[in-house]
C-alpha cells in the first residue's frame, strides 16, 4: 500500500508573530491524538516552537474526508486553535512527497531558521518526535524519517562549518567568552539587564556550561523572575559591584543613558580577585561599560560594534557552507526516496517468504508421515533443509525486484509478475489450469510435471491417466 507524505506548516517568513501565536499548539499530544481520530491518516507528528508550527502526516491516500489531505489538516488545526481557516490557509506552506522530506532534512540542518546553524531547532525536533512516539502516532514512516533527519543534521554539522561561527549579538558573545576562556565548565556569569538580549545571552551560556549565573536588573523583580526561568540568582542593582569580585563574564545591555560600569571600580574589583582575567561585553546603545574598563590588565572588553563585525563575517562564511549543507539534505532525501519505494516490496517479499515456508511445511509433513518415527535431532535437520531449499531458491528473483527498485525507480510491473507467478494474492484458478495442454497419442491431457506426485505418495488403485 503507498505510502504518502504530507508537510503543512507555517514559520517566521511566512506569518508574523501574531499569527503563529494565534495558530501555536498549546497540547501537541492532544492535537495529534485528535487529528488522527478525525482523519483516516496512518501517522501524525506536530512540532510547535516560537517561531514554527508545522504538520507531518503519513496517509495511504491523497483524499481525506472528500477534500485533499492537506486541506483536511489545515481545517483541523483551525479549528482546534478556534482560528479562521482562510487567515491559515494563507500564511501556510505544504509540501509532499520527498518535497517534504528535503524541508524536513533542512529544519532539523538549522538550514530553515532564522539563525542559520543555531542548535537549539534540532532539540526541539527530538523532543516532538519523542512525545509522538509516547502518543501512539509515530509508526514505521515518520520513525524511520525522524531518525534520518537527526543522522542528516548531525552529518551537517560534522561535513560542513555551518554552526562553527556566531551569527547572533548575544551567541557572538558567548562565542567569544569561549575563546578568552575555553571551556565555560566552571566559570561564573553576570547578566546586567534582564531584556530579551540578556534573556537569549543566558541560554547560549547555559548550553555551553556555565557554572554560576547572577542576573542583575535595577527592577529586582524582573531580576528574579529571569534567574527563576534561568536557574540563577538574582542580584540588586546596588550590589553589583560587590558581586563582580566572583564574576569571570559580565554582559550588560541596559537602556541606561550613561556608563554603569566605571574603570576605577573594576580596578578595585581585579585587585580583589588578585588580577584574575575578566572578560566584559557591551551589548547595549549606549554603552553601559565606560571604554577606559579596557586599558586595565586582563580585562577584555567588546561592544556591540565588535560584535557586529563577527557576526557579519561569520553569516557570510555560513552561506557558503549553507550550498556544502543542502547537497548533502539532496543525498540523503535520494537516500529515503529509494527506502520508501522499498517499502512497496515488502509486501510481495513477505508474501514470497511465507508462501515458501508454508510449501515446505506442507512437503516436510508428508515425508515425515511416510518415513514414520523419527528422533527430534532428524526433524529439526531436515526442516532446517527444506527451510534452507525455499528461502535459497527465492534469494535471486528477491534480489533481482531489489536491484530493479534501485535502478530503475519502481518494480512495480515485476512485482505484479511476480505476485501472479506465485499466486500470492490467492486469486482463483481454473481446475485445469495446470494441465498440460501437449496431448498423449490417445488425445488425453497430460499432467504438467509440477502436479504430478511421487508414486510413493499416490493412493492405492487411483486411476492414472486422469488428473
Amino acid at each position: 500500500m503507498d505510502k504518502n507524505i504530507f508537510l503543512v506548516g507555517l514559520n517566521h517568513r511566512s506569518a508574523g508573530v501574531d499569527v503563529r501565536e494565534k495558530f501555536a499548539l498549546t497540547s501537541v499530544a492532544d492535537f495529534e491524538k485528535s487529528l488522527l481520530a478525525a482523519c483516516p491518516l496512518r501517522e501524525v507528528m506536530a512540532l510547535s516552537t516560537c517561531n514554527r508550527v508545522e504538520i507531518l502526516v503519513v496517509a495511504d491516500s491523497t483524499r481525506c474526508q472528500g477534500m485533499d489531505v492537506t486541506e483536511a489538516v489545515l481545517a483541523h488545526w483551525a479549528g482546534t486553535c478556534q482560528g479562521p481557516l482562510d487567515v491559515l490557509r494563507e500564511h501556510t506552506y505544504k509540501h509532499q512527497s520527498m518535497d517534504a522530506v528535503t524541508h524536513l532534512f533542512c529544519v532539523a540542518a538549522s538550514l530553515d531558521s532564522m539563525i542559520m546553524g543555531e542548535p537549539q531547532i534540532l532539540g526541539q525536533l527530538k523532543n516532538s518526535y519523542r512525545k509522538a512516539v509516547e502518543t501512539g502516532t509515530a509508526r514505521v514512516v515518520i520513525n524511520r524519517l525522524l531518525h534520518k533527519s537527526f543522522s542528516v543534521a548531525k552529518r551537517v554539522r560534522t561535513e560542513t562549518a555551518i554552526a562553527s561561527s556566531a551569527v547572533s549579538i548575544s551567541y557572538a558573545a558567548v562565542e567569544l567568552a569561549k575563546k578568552i576562556f575555553g571551556e565555560l565548565g566552571g566559570k561564573t556569569a553576570m547578566l546586567v539587564g534582564a531584556g530579551e538580549m540578556a534573556e537569549l545571552a543566558a541560554t547560549h551560556l547555559l548550553a555551553s556550561g556555565i557554572e554560576k549565573l547572577y542576573i542583575c536588573n535595577r527592577t529586582y523583580a524582573r531580576a528574579q523572575e529571569l534567574a527563576k526561568t534561568m536557574h540563577g540568582e538574582a542580584v540588586f542593582f546596588e550590589d553589583m559591584v560587590e558581586r563582580l569580585t566572583g564574576v569571570d563574564i559580565v554582559i550588560s545591555s541596559t537602556g541606561s543613558p550613561t556608563a554603569i560600569i566605571r574603570a576605577k571600580d573594576i580596578r578595585e574589583v581585579l585587585k580583589k580577585r588578585r588580577n584574575r582575567a575578566m572578560f566584559f561585553i557591551d551589548i547595549a546603545v549606549p554603552r553601559d561599560i565606560d571604554p577606559d574598563v579596557n586599558s586595565l590588565d586582563n580585562v577584555y572588553l567588546y561592544d556591540i560594534d565588535d560584535l557586529k563585525e563577527v557576526v557579519e563575517e561569520n553569516m557570510s562564511a555560513r552561506k557558503g557552507e549553507a550550498v556544502k549543507a543542502r547537497a548533502i539534505v539532496d543525498l540523503e532525501t535520494e537516500a529515503f526516496a529509494t527506502w520508501m519505494k522499498s517499502l512497496a516490496l515488502q509486501p510481495t517479499i513477505t508474501g514470497l517468504l511465507g508462501r515458501a515456508e508454508d510449501v515446505a511445511a506442507r512437503e516436510l509433513a508428508k515425508t515425515l508421515k511416510r518415513l514414520g518415527p523419527v528422533d527430534d535431532e532428524t526433524r529439526q535437520a531436515l526442516e532446517v533443509l527444506v527451510n534452507s531449499v525455499s528461502r535459497k531458491l527465492l534469494h535471486e528473483p528477491i534480489c533481482f525486484l531489489k536491484r530493479r527498485t534501485r535502478e530503475e525507480g519502481s518494480a512495480d510491473r515485476f512485482i505484479d509478475v511476480t505476485r501472479r507467478i506465485f499466486n500470492l494474492d490467492s486469486d482463483p484458478v481454473n481446475p485445469d489450469a495446470h494441465l498440460d495442454r501437449r496431448t498423449s497419442d490417445d488425445d488425453e491431457p497430460l499432467d504438467c510435471e509440477c502436479c504430478r506426485d511421487d508414486e510413493s505418495d499416490r493412493e492405492p488403485g487411483r486411476d492414472e491417466t486422469k488428473h
